[in-house]
Order: structure tokens, then sequence, then C-alpha cells
């Protein structure tokens, strides 16, 4: 998959998660927009990838994942995270919100609060996790 097209996805999952939500589908909305923060993350990963490049067993093999900690490591943007989280508390707690997504929600109940709050540590305009990657990816 292209960068463009992981971009390009990690909209498409916002809008979904934001129409689950004015649906009141809660558990939906949250379980989407944890893939808006994947899908981003792997924009991330392949921006660092070369054209023509034989891709590195390890790094691909890690990139097959939906645990957001391990392809914020792929990435390479821990360093740049830590900083982040150091000098903005908004942020950090925007991080904090959606790093603790994971793909088995899905099967789990998810309040109302719960996805909003995801949503919004995705999209806070100024300390929004998903503006944080744009500029990575």
């Amino acid at each position: 998959m292209k960068r463009k097209e992981l971009q390009e996805l990690a909209a498409i999952r916002l809008r979904d998660a934001e129409l689950l939500l004015q649906g009141s589908c809660w558990e939906g909305a949250y379980y989407l927009g944890g893939y808006v923060a994947e899908c981003a993350l792997k924009a991330c990963i392949a921006r660092r990838t070369e054209r023509h490049e034989f891709p590195d067993k390890k790094r691909a093999d890690a990139s097959h994942t939906h645990r957001l900690t391990d392809l914020l490591r792929v990435a390479e943007l821990e360093e740049a995270l830590g900083e982040a989280l150091r000098q903005q508390p908004e942020f950090a707690a925007n991080w904090q919100i959606v790093r603790d997504w994971s793909e088995r929600s899905r099967y789990e109940k998810r309040s109302r609060s719960e996805a909003e709050a995801l949503l919004n540590a995705l999209q806070d305009r100024t300390f929004g996790v998903l503006r944080w990657l744009r500029k990575r990816w």
C-alpha cells in the first residue's frame, strides 16, 4: 500500500468514525478512530521507505501490527514524540488517550465519552495526534 493511500484511508476512517459517533454508535466510532492513528503511523513508516528500496524484512514484519506504540517505533518517531510530550502537556494528554487504543476494542463496549475523547484527541486543532502525525507523513 502506498503512503498516499494510507493518508487517504486515515481521512476516510476519521469520517466513518465521526458518522458513527453522530449515529450514537460509540463502539464503532471508537474502534475506527484507532484505525485513523494506525493508518497515519503506517503512512509515516511509508515515508521512510526509499523509492525502489528492497524492504528490510524486520522493519516490514514489524509494520504489520495494530499496536500504535510499536508502529511509532518502526516509524522512528519515539524521540520526536518524547520531545512533544515534554513540551506540550495538552498533546501528552491526547497521546495518552490515543495510545491506549487497541484493535481488541472491536470486542469491547465503549461509552459515548470514550469515543468522543478518542476522536477529540485525534482532531484537536492545536494539540491533536493526527495533526502531529500529518507533519511527519
